[in-house]
């Protein structure tokens, strides 16, 4: 008589047959093991591992003062790393509108303190080459160009527009970031653009160089006095 034990008859459940091998169930409480469900980490389905090269970049900023992105952490990079220095970046100011807007500011400031000073100094012949008439040239011209640069500093750097600018909807900005040019950025415009004027003969050329600048700087149009300051001027409508 045979001692193996019978495989089950053809109408026997096979979940009763003892030759099955039949998977280990895990103990009680713990989890089962990794690839084993649907979903699970290591599946391979989207709730399972990251995808290859790990995990996805951070979400690009799109919270500069514009809604744009010259004043994000980096100006430079496209969404490809292309450049584009003027992605997300306000229009640039015309340059019309820039040099009216000067001119604005030139005749609030020189007409009443030339009056002012003819007032104090007696009238000076500017055709005159006389060392009196020569002297009350040089304290008009300083004394102007101090009030003009105690007026441009203050303007910018309080709202970065000055009466001009205002009027041609245009303003200062720093280009890192869009913001006024508080302190010491606003001072240094004004400063670069008119202390040099008090310079005899060079000043001038120096002046000119510098508001002209702007016509074939790229890609920002800045004069010199805006690279002083890393600044730009900007449309504000």
């Amino acid at each position: 008589m045979s001692t193996d034990q019978p495989r089950p008859g053809s109408g026997e459940p096979p979940e009763n047959d003892p030759f099955l091998k039949k998977p280990q169930e895990p103990p009680e409480g713990e989890p089962p093991p990794s690839g084993s469900g649907t979903g699970g980490e290591g599946s391979g389905t989207p709730g399972g591992a990251p995808p290859p090269g790990g995990a996805p970049p951070p979400p690009r900023y799109e919270g500069g003062p514009y809604g744009g992105s010259p004043y994000a952490d980096n100006p430079y990079g496209g969404e490809y790393g292309a450049a584009d220095p003027l992605a997300g970046m306000p229009p640039l100011a015309n340059r019309g509108r820039r040099l009216v807007a000067r001119i604005i500011d030139a005749i609030i400031i020189g007409v009443p303190v030339t009056l002012i000073m003819n007032a104090i100094v007696g009238w000076v012949d500017y055709t005159s080459t006389s060392s009196t008439q020569t002297g009350k040239q040089a304290t008009v011209s300083g004394v102007t160009m101090l009030v003009y640069l105690i007026y441009e500093g203050l303007m910018l750097t309080s709202c970065g527009q000055t009466v001009g600018k205002m009027a041609m909807k245009i303003r200062v900005a720093m280009l890192s970031n869009g913001a006024v040019p508080a302190g010491q950025a606003g001072w240094i415009r004004a400063a670069v653009y008119t202390l040099p004027e008090v310079v005899p003969c060079c000043g001038f050329i120096f002046w000119l160089v510098n508001v002209l600048w702007c016509t074939w700087d790229k890609p920002y149009q800045q004069c010199l006095h805006d690279k002083a300051a890393k600044t730009v001027v900007v449309s504000t409508a």
